[in-house]
């Protein structure tokens, strides 16, 4: 009598316990992250940042419907085959609620694919690759960066300021770099129709021969340069062309250059002049920008670069997405998203039905310098919703959900 008393007890603690973890798992809501954390720190260690302030104020403020968010981070690799395993690993092991992330644009497109054929909802946070949205567009993915189209088209009427016609081209050869390139070479001709494309780089990602593509750039005398390296490869491409005196009295427009992820290391070898897309967080005057400096700066005592706007705002979103769904079932999050509104530090973005791109902008300015440092004067916020193509176009260009 007394051991079954005891096995009772027993029983009834252990189920207890199992309820008790039941319950604590219904109280968490798992988002699952992937991205490409080890190769490329720059931009991915503040966009964590980020997500982690995003969701620290969601759970001070009762979660999101009464859940607690966690969030379950893997690493891609930067490889398209590692990066499906992770998501693999995510939804089945990790059994997360929703799907987002990707930086680099082809493992963006990697996990849009997974998620056509899965049927699972995924928010692009990062790549910038309008195929995402368009060409390779399916139901179940959302994207939150300004795309390649956009930022291009952002800096196109600058480029046309300038009055050059005989222009060079640099990029890294992938899907980022080559649709940036197209997409500038036919705006660009379609707003100066007499203009010349007198040379062409594309260069491996993170292995670029500086020396040689700036000899090659040289030897084409152009009187403007059309950037779209980043990272460790625009570095050694400004100090090259530097060297060379290559730069001088040479009209740049760059893509992203004004992040602070990759003007901070420039410092005083900064090419002032160039035109930019970027992220001038110090002198951005908004309530809803200074406000997040603020929570940033005081959680990290550090200052934000343009990743941290990107994973803060992609948790925000997903909040808004989830709250607005009632659940994180998948047809319930697409209805929910398409035409979603979500406040940022860029101010309300939306996010369009007909392409599932938001209108989140960017800014556009010089580059400067101050006190050793590269800067961004001259700013200006340019709306996303500004710079994109007509509904009939992207109608054309993308597949009917």
């Amino acid at each position: 009598m007394k051991g079954s008393r005891v096995c009772s007890l027993l029983m009834a603690a252990i189920m207890g316990a199992s309820l008790s973890m039941a319950a604590a798992a219904q109280e968490t809501l798992k988002i699952g992250e992937i991205n490409s954390y080890k190769t490329q720190p720059a931009f991915l260690g503040p966009y964590k940042n980020g997500m982690d302030l995003a969701v620290e104020e969601i759970n001070k403020a009762g979660g999101i419907n009464g859940k607690q968010v966690e969030l379950v981070i893997r690493d891609d690799n930067s490889n398209t085959g590692d990066a499906v395993r992770a998501v693999e690993d995510l939804l089945a092991r990790d059994k997360v609620d929703v799907l987002t992330g990707t930086f680099l644009s082809h493992i963006g497109l990697a996990v849009t694919d997974y998620a056509k054929h899965k049927k699972v909802f995924f928010l692009a946070s990062e790549p910038l690759t309008d195929k995402i949205v368009w060409e390779n567009g399916n139901p179940y993915t959302f994207r939150l960066r300004a795309s390649t189209y956009m930022q291009v088209a952002m800096l196109v009427p600058e480029a046309v300021k300038m009055n050059k016609k005989r222009w060079a081209l640099v990029y890294p050869n992938y899907e980022y770099g080559q649709s940036a390139v197209a997409t500038f070479k036919k705006l660009l001709k379609e707003a100066q129709p007499d203009v010349e494309f007198v040379a062409e780089q594309a260069t491996p990602l993170g292995k670029v021969d500086a020396a040689n593509v700036i000899q090659a750039l040289a030897d084409a005398k152009p009187d403007a340069m059309f950037n779209v390296l980043f990272a460790a490869d625009l570095a050694k491409l400004v100090r090259a062309g530097t060297q060379r005196n290559f730069f001088k009295d040479l009209s740049v427009v760059s893509l992203l250059t004004g992040e602070p992820e990759y003007l901070d290391p420039l410092g005083n070898e900064t090419p002032e002049g160039w035109v930019v897309t970027g992220y001038p967080w110090y002198a951005i005057d908004t309530p809803e920008h200074k406000k997040f400096l603020d929570a940033y700066q005081a959680k990290f005592n550090d200052y934000p670069r343009l990743g941290t706007i990107v994973g803060y705002s992609a948790i925000k979103s997903l909040a808004a997405g989830i709250k607005k769904a009632g659940s994180t079932e998948t047809d319930a999050m697409i209805k929910a998203f398409k035409g979603l509104e979500v406040e940022t530090p860029f101010g309300q973005i939306m996010y369009r039905p007909i392409d599932h791109q938001s209108t989140m902008g960017a800014y556009v300015g010089k580059l400067a310098k101050k006190d050793g440092k590269g800067i961004m004067v001259d700013i200006r916020y340019v709306d996303g919703a500004d710079v994109q193509p007509s509904d009939e176009e992207v109608k054309k260009m993308r597949p009917a959900d």
